[in-house]
């Protein structure tokens, strides 16, 4: 049984698997869209988004922590210097996955996996409704024996 295991295997062993995904994150940052399979498209955002994720923060650490999963300095650089401030106001969702097909030798279905180009605007969030304030009249205190005030 599956038990608290995660992740495709793709029909490959584990330093395999690890091998292809560096690569293929490597290829998506470079050219900023690939064209895969879509069981491998749907591994590789899990990866895109984390080194996306570093690009943002932008600090020492994070770049070594990029650098150690990255297999080109210059797209290490082009993660920092220009795909992590283009994502700064975007809270997540860095890539989009596009159906293609079906490839014609196996039929695995074909996916196009690209980072997203337009201006990320956050929703505006829905304000609470509030009751609408009714002018209530002040009420004038009931005055007892009105006519009759010097009467007594």
């Amino acid at each position: 049984m599956r038990h608290n295991n995660t992740g495709r295997r793709l029909g490959r062993n584990s330093s395999h698997r690890a091998a292809m995904m560096r690569n293929m994150v490597t290829s998506l940052l470079e050219h900023e869209k690939i064209t895969t399979t879509d069981a491998r498209a749907k591994e590789l955002r899990k990866l895109a988004e984390k080194m996306i994720t570093l690009g943002k923060r932008g600090d020492l650490h994070a770049r070594r922590q990029a650098a150690q999963v990255l297999r080109d300095r210059k797209v290490v650089g082009k993660l920092f210097d220009m795909i992590g401030p283009r994502f700064q106001d975007r809270p997540g969702g860095y890539t989009r996955i596009l159906r293609l097909g079906q490839r014609l030798g196996d039929n695995a279905a074909l996916v196009r996996i690209e980072l997203v180009e337009e201006e990320f605007t956050p929703k505006a969030k829905p304000v609470a409704a509030a009751e609408p304030a009714v002018a209530v009249a002040p009420v004038e205190a009931p005055v007892e024996n009105a006519g009759t005030e010097g009467d007594e």
